[in-house]
């Protein structure tokens, strides 16, 4: 293991699993973090609920199709939404440079109460601390937020199966891109919005199929190939996917082929991954259709059963590509 932090540690990459496996889980190991789901699920008086926290450093502060107001609270959702919780109740705590403008920062805290309220949650908690000029970026926001898991939700990855169908429900990569494009100042003709969106509502849409999906994941920092790779790590399954069958916006892959990146890597921000049993896969779909968040949902590969423990892509002239773990972040401070 490298001696020092780097950028790469937080790229949700084979870094950012050493540094749980290696420092953080031998200390903080217990029943209800050993899953290293997105959310810790249990139950308190017959109520099942979920509880998660995650913080946020995005650079820039704006971006095209939202803001780290926006993000802090649809990030944490969407944490929650993968679980099948209904979100209720969130946290916000701020980190705030000395020399931000009070503008700014009333900007991003209306952006945060906007979507709390569309999101049909309360900030029931928070907390702000100043750090000297240069010891920040603008600001830093951590949220935390629970919620009530209904029941005849059962996600687990010990529920995943070869033969189950995967499911995204949209355009993939947009949010990595929208924030590398305004951040460099890359002046493209057309520009790509972030996809930055709360998903609970999606969730809740696929009610009538709860006991059909196996496992739902949000595939932020390591993209995909990312969250794939977690999820195939020491299991009996492997993971393949269709190149012809993932949703990209044109533009997004355009800027990817220009600047050398891989779209498969990078972080979405209103996208989730449904594992599914393949009877009932087509349904799910079409149910996601008539979501205006899962217009673009696409069946986009299968669980198999070789090779164990690794994920490939299945490409448009028919090869096979393997998708390893990231070591070297494409792209940091996107979440």
């Amino acid at each position: 293991m490298r001696e020092v932090i780097s950028l790469a540690h937080g790229n949700g990459g084979k870094l950012t699993q050493e540094l749980i496996k290696d420092i953080f889980l031998p200390c903080f190991d217990n029943p209800l973090l050993a899953p290293l789901t997105d959310s810790a699920v249990f139950e308190i008086n017959g109520t099942k609920l979920a509880f998660t926290t995650d913080s946020y450093v995005i650079r820039p502060l704006f971006f095209p199709g939202g803001d780290i107001g926006k993000l802090s609270v649809s990030g944490t959702i969407n944490d929650l939404a993968v679980m099948g919780a209904k979100p209720i109740f969130i946290s916000c705590g701020l980190i705030i440079e000395e020399g931000l403008s009070l503008l700014t920062l009333k900007k991003i805290i209306r952006s945060v109460e906007k979507t709390a309220r569309y999101a049909g949650v309360s900030v029931a908690a928070g907390d702000t601390k100043v750090v000297e000029k240069g010891s920040a970026d603008g600001i830093f926001i951590n949220t935390s937020g629970i919620g009530i898991v209904p029941s005849g939700i059962n996600l687990s990855f010990e529920r995943i199966e070869t033969g189950d169908y995967i499911i995204v429900n949209g355009t993939v990569g947009d949010h990595s891109v929208a924030v590398l494009s305004r951040r460099e100042e890359l002046g493209f003709e057309k520009s790509v919005s972030s996809d930055c969106a709360p998903l609970y509502d999606l969730v809740e849409k696929l009610k009538p199929y709860w006991e059909s999906i196996k496992f739902m994941r949000d595939p932020t920092r390591g993209g995909l190939a990312g969250v794939f790779n977690e999820v195939v790590q020491g299991r009996g399954f492997g993971i393949e996917l269709w190149e012809r069958s993932i949703p990209f916006q044109e533009e997004t892959i355009v800027i990817c082929e220009l600047l050398g990146i891989d779209p498969l890597y990078l972080a979405n921000e209103g996208k989730i991954l449904f594992f599914v049993e393949r009877e009932r896969a087509k349904d799910v779909l079409r149910a996601l259709h008539t979501h205006s968040l899962g217009k673009k949902a696409s069946i986009i590969g299968e669980v198999v059963a070789e090779p164990a423990g690794r994920v490939y892509l299945r490409t448009n002239i028919g090869t096979k590509r393997v998708l390893d773990m990231l070591i070297e972040d494409q792209l940091p401070r996107i979440c």
